[in-house]
Order: C-alpha cells, then structure tokens, then sequence
C-alpha cells in the first residue's frame, strides 16, 4: 500500500466517521466535488494545499517528515 493510498483511505474514513458527505467535505473545504471524489476513487493526485483544506475540516493534521538516510 502506498503513502498515497493510506492517506486517501484515512481521509475517507475519517468523512464516514464524522457523518460528512463528500459534498458536504467539497462545500466546507472549497475543494471541488470531483477532485474529491477522484481522490477518493484513487484517481487524482492533490496539491497539499488541497489535502489540507480537507484535513483541517476533518480535524486531521498533516505532518511531513524527512526520511533517515541509510549509511
């Protein structure tokens, strides 16, 4: 499973969970109804600026990290 994919299924079920329809989400965040569903759908490939429209109606925070270097 990619990064990707366990993000799109987090945001996902975290809309379920609050009780959120995806047009509900679209409306709140101001993120079009289809990028959210083609993300949803595993067919788009959002800006951050994007997710993080989603993540702060969510209640979700997106954290980056930098990965450790193998020496």
């Amino acid at each position: 499973m990619t990064h990707l994919s366990i993000l799109i299924q987090q945001i996902k079920v975290r809309r379920e969970i609050l009780k959120i329809t995806q047009q509900e989400l679209a409306d709140l965040s101001g993120v079009g109804l289809r990028t959210l569903k083609q993300f949803e759908a595993g067919k788009a490939n959002p800006t951050f600026n994007t997710l993080q429209k989603m993540a702060d109606i969510l209640g979700l925070e997106l954290v980056l990290q930098v990965k450790k270097l193998n020496s």
